[in-house]
């Protein structure tokens, strides 16, 4: 199951939705200030992306109203536009990914009647009518942007002169890389340990169907730190990222229907389907691991002291050794190596590396492999020894077109990517009824909003 981050989950809904505030409630008739096809912009909701951004943590002072202004009327064009080519968002989409940030805030605010306060709304129906118009033009927004851009492709030759464009003394430096590879042993469970969590896991299901609260038995008993406060609860629909054996399951069932325990890599799961709501699925659920013991811990340390001395030995290369006995299958099969998960290449800038590998591969000079570490798996995971070598280090240095060509090439097609959208909003605004109050029309806005 994958664990929910409970910490600042408000925060990341406010960053979540571009331009939050965007439609305040239409009767402050006196305070419209823009007019981009058929949206309004009134001066308050300049005020309230204020609120917004310092709620995120943002540094105000050096931000002026006209460049949140012109952030307002960019988002209202592509909105408008978005309608113009028949871009469709459905309400029932609105509403599935309302309801998924309601709950989220419920959880980190602790009750929906705070969440309604938060935004001085009066009541339920006012707060959604409030959002169900923010998202949907977000969406809008969100898909008008995907649909300008989609088709910019960039050649070699276009990267080529991309690259000569750039001012000798305006080339780009990249930060020192490594290729990081590690093998991985984890600890053997026993059948034994399985059959105990099993049993167990039965024992609760006959007891639910015997009329125990499986809410108060998510609660004692269930491992995933995420739902137990809550009686295991979660809902779900087919897009939700849950592992796939999860989702199989629990779309396999009726209403208060009990699965039988079923294996996923977080241990074993039950589950009770409470409701039925279209798409969507509230469910409850117990996970329980299996327990790792002393010996089995030990064992894996000795297996991985065994791999790494022969490495050192020069009895077998560590990618070989990765592909032969690693326990990770993502990386297994690519003799070790790890994908950087920002970029999915196989390179990690070390000033962007997460402080944990950072300083797992600090020390290590290239070739050497580091003493087994043991670490702590996903929840319920476990524990698991790994031993890390690092394969090629590059040093800070100015863009080299050969050694540097993928990332240059990223450079260059968000370069093209920018111009594409730049020329798109210039015909847009051409063709477009705009309209500024003369309260903003000294701005100095970077497009033509004012049409001079």
């Amino acid at each position: 199951m994958k664990c929910i981050n409970k910490k600042s989950l408000l925060a990341l809904f406010l960053v979540s939705i571009t331009g939050v505030f965007a439609q305040a409630p239409k009767e402050k008739v006196d305070g419209v200030v823009g007019v981009v096809g058929d949206y309004v912009i009134l001066d308050s909701d300049i005020d309230l992306e204020y609120i917004q951004l310092k709620a995120q943590g943002v540094d105000t002072k050096e931000i002026t109203r006209c460049e949140l202004f012109g952030k307002q009327l960019e988002d209202k064009l592509y909105a408008h536009q978005a309608i113009q080519d028949s871009i469709i968002v459905s309400d029932e989409e609105v509403n599935s990914y309302m309801d998924q940030q309601i709950d989220a805030m419920v959880e980190q605010v602790g009750s929906l009647d705070k969440v309604i306060a938060f935004y001085r709304k009066k009541n339920i129906d006012e707060f959604r009518s409030y959002f169900f118009d923010i998202i949907k033009n977000n969406k809008l927004t969100s898909q008008m942007q995907k649909k300008i851009v989609d088709g910019v492709e960039i050649t070699p030759e276009e990267v080529r002169n991309f690259f000569k464009s750039i001012p000798e003394d305006e080339i780009p430096t990249f930060g020192a890389e490594v290729e990081v590879a590690q093998i991985v042993v984890k600890p053997v469970v026993s059948e034994e340990e399985k059959q105990k969590v099993i049993d167990k896991l039965k024992q609760i299901r006959q007891e639910v169907i015997e009329g125990s609260s499986f809410f108060s038995k998510a609660v004692l008993f269930s491992e995933d730190e995420a739902s137990s406060p809550n009686g295991g609860f979660y809902k779900i629909n087919r897009k939700t990222n849950f592992l796939k054996e999860f989702k199989d399951v629990a779309f396999s069932l009726g209403e208060g229907e009990i699965s039988e325990p079923f294996e996923t890599i977080y241990g074993y799961h039950i589950i009770m389907v409470e409701k039925i709501k279209g798409q969507d699925i509230e469910l409850r659920h117990v996970l329980i691991s299996p327990k790792q013991t002393p010996e089995a811990i030990k064992e894996a340390k000795e297996k991985i002291e065994q791999i790494r001395t022969k490495i050192i030995n020069k009895e077998i290369s560590f990618s070989d050794a990765a592909k032969s006995s690693s326990d990770e299958k993502e990386t297994r099969n690519n003799g070790g190596v790890l994908l950087n998960p920002r970029t999915l290449e196989p390179r990690f800038e070390l000033t962007k590396m997460d402080p944990a590998l950072y300083g797992q591969i600090s020390s290590l000079k290239d070739g050497d492999i580091s003493q087994p570490i043991l670490s702590d798996g996903q929840q319920g995971t476990g524990k698991f020894y790994k031993i890390i070598t690092v394969n090629n280090r590059t040093e800070e240095h100015r863009a080299d077109f050969a050694k540097d060509y993928l990332k240059i090439k990223e450079l260059a097609l968000r370069d093209k990517q920018i111009k594409t959208i730049g020329k798109w909003t210039e015909e847009k605004i051409a063709e477009t009824y705009i309209k500024i109050s003369q309260d903003y029309k000294n701005c100095e806005f970077t497009n033509n909003w004012l049409k001079q």
